[in-house]
């Protein structure tokens, strides 16, 4: 599926409130960048994964949403050269969402139903993959297919992919400002991924992704965001073996610019460190910083508890903080255990902040308050 192609970032600076409980569980499953170019070989065992997700942003004085999150993933090998997968969540949301900045903050409440199937051919030195995915919540309904393939070199130390997904969304808000609006986005993704020496593993991927359709708001107050959005990304990223610990360092840059002035870099550091009787511990870092869009409106605290209007002749325009100028560091601990041959168990615990003035390459949007989010998220997974 095109989550597993893209390094979701999965925290609120690339996710809508109502879909942070689900980009976090969708990451937690997928499959991470490991140390092996090649994955052309079909499953020998079929694996079971569950994971469960707590949830909480906040604000100085504020709690703000909540998310618990359920998700079942099976992966089963079929006749040799095949496999196929599947995955189901279920994430509730309760908790209040600010209607413009940091301020007027209105209570909400949702549940979210989502699947995806997919079904991948190997090769000897290739894999084919189909995806179909569906999500539905009370105001939201997605829809989508995906296709991802992939070749090797004979001496299979490199590995070229290529992926393209395309979704189709329907939103009918709960407070009937808009009735049956449409989305419609189109990703691409190119990468390869090379093995440099015994030690070392290295990948570069290319991502674009055009859509069209409603981008605003409807639950926020002079929301008004245009109707296209096109943006890119450059993702590198490098694993490095290292003797004296039998660690590995994962390092990760990603370029983010889309057609509305929003400019972002995203840089990742984790260290997955082996120990005895079967722990592994992993701790990270992730630094992000972002532009402002072009139509964002800054907050001005003259006029509260009021929202700015917007200038005169503005077109599009947004007071949302997600679209804002700021910087954000996210501090994680991982600790898994292996139990015996077939049973994983893992818990991944993740503090996140965010400030305007933690903005590199430039200053960030004043006025807004400061913004904090916790996860934490425990798994367990068995071989059959």
């Amino acid at each position: 599926m095109m989550s597993n192609l893209q390094m979701n970032e999965a925290y609120p600076e690339s996710s809508t409130f109502k879909s942070v409980g689900s980009a976090l569980i969708s990451a937690a499953l997928s499959l991470p960048f490991t140390g092996h170019a090649l994955a052309e070989n079909a499953p020998d065992k079929g694996t079971i994964s569950v994971k469960y997700l707590d949830y909480l942003d906040s604000q100085p004085g504020e709690d703000r949403i909540k998310v618990k999150a359920t998700a079942v993933k099976i992966i089963a090998p079929v006749s040799g050269e095949w496999s196929l997968g599947g995955s189901i969540t279920t994430d509730g949301i309760s908790g209040a969402s600010p209607s413009y900045h940091n301020a007027g903050l209105k209570k909400m409440e949702d549940r979210r139903n989502a699947s995806d199937v997919e079904v991948t051919r190997y090769f000897q030195t290739s894999t084919f993959t189909l995806g179909l995915n569906v999500s539905n919540e009370s105001d939201y309904v997605s829809k989508g297919v995906s296709a991802q393939a992939s070749f090797s070199s004979e001496d299979r130390n490199t590995t070229w992919s290529a992926g393209i997904g395309m979704n189709r969304d329907t939103i009918n808000p709960n407070n009937k400002i808009v009735t049956d609006e449409k989305k419609r986005v189109l990703d691409l993704l190119f990468s390869v991924t090379q093995v440099l020496t015994s030690k070392d593993i290295a990948q570069l991927s290319v991502g674009i992704s055009d859509g069209s359709g409603y981008f605003s708001d409807p639950y926020k107050v002079f929301d008004n965001r245009p109707r296209e959005r096109t943006n890119r990304t450059l993702l590198a990223r490098w694993n490095h073996f290292i003797d004296l610990t039998q660690g590995t360092a994962r390092l990760s840059y990603r370029y983010y610019l889309d057609t509305w002035s929003v400019k972002a870099h995203t840089i990742g550091l984790e260290y997955v460190q082996p120990l005895a009787n079967g722990w592994t511990i992993t701790p990270q870092l992730r630094m992000y910083s972002q532009s402002a869009a072009n139509f964002y409106v800054n907050a001005d605290t003259s006029g509260s508890p009021f929202p700015p209007n917007p200038p005169d002749d503005a077109i599009y325009f947004s007071e949302d903080q997600r679209v804002s100028a700021y910087g954000a560091r996210t501090l994680g601990l991982k600790v898994a255990k292996q139990l015996g041959d077939d049973w994983l168990v893992d818990i991944k615990f993740e503090q996140y902040t965010q400030r305007s003035n933690w903005r590199l390459f430039g200053s960030g949007s004043p006025g807004v308050l400061p913004f904090y989010a916790r996860s934490i998220q425990v798994g367990l997974s068995k071989q059959f």
